[in-house]
């Protein structure tokens, strides 16, 4: 299919309504007892969300292409971590997200692809110095994601490290991983760069996580709240400046 035949409307109009489909279920989420049964759930709509507001920006072949790179990288790292231990350190996935392959959850995948395509979106500069901002914004995501998840009993680190039992070595791991995703995405859809929808996508996700960990989630983790709005909300207000400016 040539890059010629996109449909940036019907992109832009299905990722919003999964994108508001990913809030209400984060709310959800957030205010049911058992939040993780709805993990997968909101997983998914931001795995969708994220294809279609990236089509708008570009095609739907290269967003497709872009997201397919992302979601092998992810699920390749994380393979390679459960069984060796690099790059993030040891650890292992328990049972509760399925279904798994090789014990790694599929959804897993799904969320490097997802805040992947929107990472590189927000990321400043141009060329292959938006690849490296771009790895930096999606670890950020990470100050978030990987508390939360230990919360919730989806994983378990061999020896626990000193951000909410999150080893450092885990964040060197996901620079790492995250700068092969970001070349990866730059090669094949570098287009999606001028994408608002997306850089709306990964504001949501900051404002959405910032809030639950300042006052929704039990107990509420101040810290993480913070560090984790900087990381991520820094990225989003850059973003959001340099399209203000245009």
């Amino acid at each position: 299919m040539s890059d010629t035949l996109r449909t940036p409307r019907t992109g832009l109009v299905a990722g919003s309504v999964l994108l508001a489909g990913m809030v209400a279920a984060q709310v959800a989420s957030g205010l049911h007892p058992r939040p993780v049964g709805l993990t997968s759930v909101v997983v998914l709509l931001l795995a969708a969300s994220s294809l279609a507001l990236a089509a708008s920006a570009c095609s739907l072949p290269r967003a497709a292409a872009a997201f397919g790179c992302a979601a092998v990288i992810g699920y390749a790292a994380e393979l390679l971590g459960t069984t060796t231990g690099v790059p993030f350190g040891a650890y292992r996935y328990t049972g509760v997200l399925q279904p798994q392959l090789a014990g790694v959850p599929v959804v897993v995948a799904l969320a490097w692809a997802g805040m992947g395509l929107a990472a590189y979106a927000v990321a400043p500069g141009g060329g292959w110095t938006r690849v490296v901002t771009g790895a930096v914004a999606l670890t950020a995501w990470d100050l978030f994601l990987d508390p939360q998840m230990l919360r919730l009993g989806l994983w378990v680190w061999e020896q626990e490290g000193p951000y909410r039992g999150v080893p450092l070595s885990n964040f060197a791991g996901w620079l790492a991983v995250s700068l092969l995703m970001m070349a990866a995405v730059h090669t094949v859809a570098g287009g999606i760069a001028g994408g608002t929808a997306l850089v709306t996508l990964y504001t949501v996700m900051a404002v959405m996580e910032t809030v639950g960990f300042a006052f929704v989630f039990e107990p509420p983790d101040p810290l993480i709240a913070c560090f984790g709005g900087v990381g991520m909300g820094a990225f989003a207000v850059l973003a959001w400046r340099r399209r203000w400016r245009r």
